[in-house]
């Protein structure tokens, strides 16, 4: 047989591994935008029957050895040829699988849908009891998972791994110190100022309206609604089922408009990614999470939220947006906004005013959300902190950091979704991928001057064709700090987000 037979003897186990996930990531949207409440416990059995099968196929003798002849025949290519990335990235999660008892693999995802299911009541009722065992059981398995892949100084490093290669307990420690030794003497100054007026975002804003914005501003941005659409759910998400087929969704708030549209900026930019992805990788290991066992492009959650926060606060939360785009606005809610101008919208939605909910936070705050997740998801992953006294930690940093009392369950430890879906170790990524994002706009800038004016006439087309190119067509061929080395010359490098903070807020 010739290099390419192996290949393609390996590519069909793969695909078949990735048609499988895209079928579990169909009943994860239908399990979070229109499934009855009482799918619940018979769609987690559907979706963790659907994980085994594709790990099943994964593990496979035939897959095993499809793999050794590939590895043979890529053995004389280059180090990044994208045949030889394949190869490699299979290999890794063959091996990661084999040290994970297919049981626990079923057990975890199982788990997801029916503890989503109670997160999602117990959010409504503002009440953490209800969904307290259900975490329990996530942390419990989440150790059990850390234990078979291995780890050595923490237990949460062995987490952080699937969802962000390379980082640990430790090096998200110096990170955040870091970055918090940079962002406070900025927070300090933008809360020394006046507060400008922000009555107007609070006004009684009807979902029928709002839903006519968001696939226009979607659209605007680049979205290709002929391969995605937009739906509604409880908390904001992207999913895709290849590049043909990404999905996002947002939440409307009737008495608080910017919760849609910066929603819909955040996931645009996931879906962005997704649709970017170089048609040839479609159903690859190069567009399939192996590791992870999800149906996904993007090299890493950090990378891709540094596409999704670059969107959203980069270009939608910008002054120049609202300059060109306000009048739009006012045409959907000609009454709410008549007294209100493009310049006191932007200064309302970039007002530095600290909160209780993560995805409605200002830049200067947001990353002091992710901060302490991070440290009540170590110490739940070590020990030291029972679920039962989750919401008195939760509330104590909140008070701590931002100076906030916690006024219940919901607007506090039950505002995400994350815990409920077993995806203890990717908070820290929304951190680094607003780190990412500053640092690969902050080198299309200076390596294409003339970019700022596309912006700012919006052209947005001219920003995403360098992101398609620089960064969504990859796919996972590189890791994260190799593609950040091969845009921006150097790794993940806090120095041009802090800059874009200073320039924004200190100014």
């Amino acid at each position: 047989m010739t290099q390419q037979a192996y290949l393609a003897t390996l590519q069909e186990r793969i695909a078949a591994v990735n048609d499988v996930l895209n079928a579990t990531s169909i009943l994860t949207w239908d399990s979070r935008t229109m499934m009855p409440a009482g799918g619940a416990e018979t769609r987690g059995h559907q979706i963790a029957t659907l994980t085994r099968i594709a790990r099943d196929l994964l593990l496979a003798p035939e897959t095993e050895r499809a793999l050794e002849e590939a590895e043979r025949a890529v053995e004389g290519l280059a180090e990044d040829i994208a045949e030889r990335r394949m190869v490699q990235q299979t290999r890794h999660a063959v091996e990661h699988h084999k040290r994970v008892p297919a049981s626990l693999i079923q057990e975890r995802a199982a788990l997801r849908t029916v503890a989503q299911a109670a997160w999602i009541e117990a959010r409504s009722k503002s009440d953490f009891s209800i969904f307290s065992s259900y975490l329990a059981k996530t942390v419990e398995l989440s150790r059990a998972y850390a234990d078979c892949i291995g780890w050595r100084e923490h237990p949460y490093d062995a987490m952080v791994s699937i969802y962000e290669p390379g980082e640990t307990a430790a090096s998200l420690k110096r990170l955040f110190a870091e970055l918090r030794a940079g962002l406070l003497p900025v927070l300090d100054v933008a809360r020394s100022r006046p507060q400008p007026r922000t009555d107007f975002l609070f006004r009684d804003y009807p979902e029928e309206g709002q839903r006519a914005i968001g696939p226009s501003l979607a659209e605007k941005l680049g979205y290709d609604l002929q391969r995605g659409r937009l739906d509604t759910t409880v908390h904001p998400f992207e999913v895709s089922f290849t590049r043909n087929d990404v999905r996002i969704t947002t939440r409307y708030n009737r008495n608080y408009l910017p919760a849609s549209i910066f929603g819909i900026a955040h996931e645009t930019g996931h879906g962005l990614y997704e649709q970017g992805v170089d048609p040839a990788y479609t159903r690859t290991a190069l567009a399939t999470d192996l590791v992870g066992l999800y149906a996904v492009g993007g090299t890493s959650f950090g990378a891709h939220e540094s596409q999704s926060r670059l969107w959203e606060n980069h270009v939608v939360r910008s002054r120049t947006f609202w300059q060109l785009h306000f009048p739009e606005l006012r045409k959907h809610f000609p009454d709410q906004l008549s007294d209100v101008s493009a310049e006191e919208f932007y200064r309302a939605v970039t007002r530095v005013e600290p909160g209780f909910i993560r995805v409605e936070a200002d830049e200067l705050t947001y990353d002091v959300h992710i901060m302490l997740r991070v440290d009540i998801e170590c110490a739940l992953m070590d020990g030291s902190l029972p679920v039962v006294d989750l919401p008195e930690a939760w509330n104590a940093a909140i008070r701590r950091d931002l100076d906030l009392v916690v006024p219940d369950d919901a607007h506090g430890v039950l505002q995400d979704v994350h815990w409920s879906t077993g995806y203890i170790g990717s908070f820290p990524t929304y951190t680094i991928g607003n780190i990412m994002g500053a640092q690969v706009l902050e080198t299309l800038r200076r390596q294409r001057p003339s970019l700022d004016a596309a912006i700012e006439a919006g052209e947005y087309s001219a920003l995403a064709e360098e992101l398609r190119t620089r960064i969504w067509q990859h796919g996972r061929r590189f890791m994260r700090d190799e593609l950040l080395e091969r845009e921006t010359g150097r790794g993940l490098d806090p120095a041009p987000y802090l800059a874009y903070l200073r320039n924004k807020y200190a100014a």
